[in-house]
């Protein structure tokens, strides 16, 4: 199964800040936006109830959060939704925590399961970040959710929520995308060429399209592994480049 993982983009937009009554007050905006990477549900729908984030004193901040259910698996190859928005007062964020409602499920084969968070009711899914932001900077959270291993099915039949979570910088990492053909099942790998530590994977949506995102800058080798009858392909040496897409085309198998 493959992984939630949240990804941390911060981008490096200068913005022009409306002066306070105070002159000497600061303010750090941040944006919150969600994805998923295709995978082998119908759907996975969690509430989302809350964004917090927590200061490096402990102080906590709720954000402008757009409260709803979300389709996990209409936020793919790309797609993403703004979850939260606001304008901090402290420089130096530790945590992002989302607080879930009930409402959350997973579709499978038309069959609808409840999907139970535990540790989401109890005190939210927590994101580790550590970062100091710039003034007048938006720094933008995407959160990529990767449902194969953090969808945990248990020995009677239940599901649970149990995120890996990923923080990237987006200013310092790029993404590769494609498509294959034919269209089918399959799982994409991609691994540097000079550190095999450096490992990410996703799956082909159903349009045959793919996006492997957060890459550190370097080259890396494209597996794509459909079922089987077809056969493995490999995409050799393909140059990732910070803050840029490198499209591979359409990978024939």
């Amino acid at each position: 199964m493959k992984k939630i993982s949240f990804i941390l983009s911060i981008i490096m937009i200068g913005l022009v800040m409306n002066s306070c009554s105070d002159d000497n007050a600061k303010s750090y905006p941040v944006a919150i936006k969600m994805t998923d990477a295709p995978g082998p549900y119908d759907a996975v729908f969690v509430d989302l109830q809350g964004v917090e984030i927590t200061g490096s004193g402990g102080e906590t901040a709720s954000l402008n959060a757009k409260k709803g259910i979300y389709n996990l698996l209409d936020l793919s190859n790309g797609v993403s939704a703004l979850i939260a928005t606001d304008t901090l007062e402290t420089s130096k964020v530790e945590q992002i925590r989302l607080i879930l409602g009930t409402n959350n499920t997973v579709v499978l084969n038309g069959a609808s399961y409840p999907l139970s968070t535990p540790s989401a009711d109890q005190s939210g899914l927590k994101l580790q970040v550590h970062q100091t932001l710039q003034q007048g900077i938006l720094y933008e959270i995407l959160l990529d959710f990767d449902a194969n291993k953090s969808i945990v099915v248990t020995g009677n039949g239940t599901y649970k929520l149990k995120p890996v979570i990923r923080t990237i910088q987006t200013a310092i990492s790029g993404s590769i995308k494609g498509k294959i053909s034919p269209v089918g099942l399959a799982v994409v790998t991609a691994v540097s060429t000079t550190d095999a530590t450096l490992f990410y994977s996703t799956n082909v949506n159903i349009a045959g399209g793919f996006m492997v995102m957060g890459l550190p800058t370097g080259t890396y080798n494209v597996t794509i592994t459909p079922i089987l009858p077809l056969l493995p392909a490999i995409k050799s040496n393909v140059t990732v480049t910070a803050g840029l897409v490198t499209d591979v085309g359409t990978i024939v198998l």
